[in-house]
């Protein structure tokens, strides 16, 4: 892939980068900064793209751990409550189905995913970041159906936990 084609491949994800980045900042403003970050990280290491892979699932990978990264700097700061706080409260339109139940949901739901066993978290992560199986089974050195069956264990894990989460607080 050219340079000229790379870069041209970036604008035109650049809008579903933001829309992306708004689900993890809940912030306009944060939302750009970490699309601008996105973007220049993954034209600073624009050479460990493989041409073959999934190239939007290769930026949004960036853009996920740009923002995870971030976050943990916040974190140990002591800064990530205080802004997340405040944009979690002050950007729920009146109304907004948001629920906190639904924050308590989603957070219940990244804790049961950190807790998976690796064989079933990596692959379960990179799908829901856009690869294609045939790309994980590659990357993972496994059977395309190995990676299958994975994916549906770690699904069907995740969802037993979300029942007996929504059944305990219901």
């Amino acid at each position: 892939m050219s340079t000229l084609e790379f870069n041209n491949a970036l604008i035109q994800l650049e809008n579903y980068l933001r829309a992306f980045a708004m689900t993890y900042t809940k912030n306009e403003e944060d939302a750009k900064d970490l699309t601008q970050e996105t973007i220049l990280k993954a034209i600073t290491y624009r050479e460990s793209y493989t041409p073959q892979s999934n190239f939007k699932a290769w930026v949004f990978t960036i853009m996920k751990n740009t923002f995870i990264n971030q976050y943990r700097r916040k974190s140990k700061t002591g800064s990530i409550f205080d802004s997340n706080f405040e944009v979690a409260y002050s950007n729920i339109p009146a109304s907004s189905s948001y629920h906190p139940y639904n924050h308590i949901l989603k957070l219940e739901l990244e804790k049961h995913i950190g807790a998976l066993s690796e064989e079933f978290k990596l692959p379960f992560e990179l799908h829901h970041a856009g690869y294609k199986y045939q790309e994980i089974a590659e990357k993972m050195n496994v059977p395309i159906g190995t990676i299958k069956s994975r994916i549906f264990i770690a699904r069907k894990k995740l969802s037993a936990v979300l029942e007996q989460t929504t059944i305990a607080n219901y």
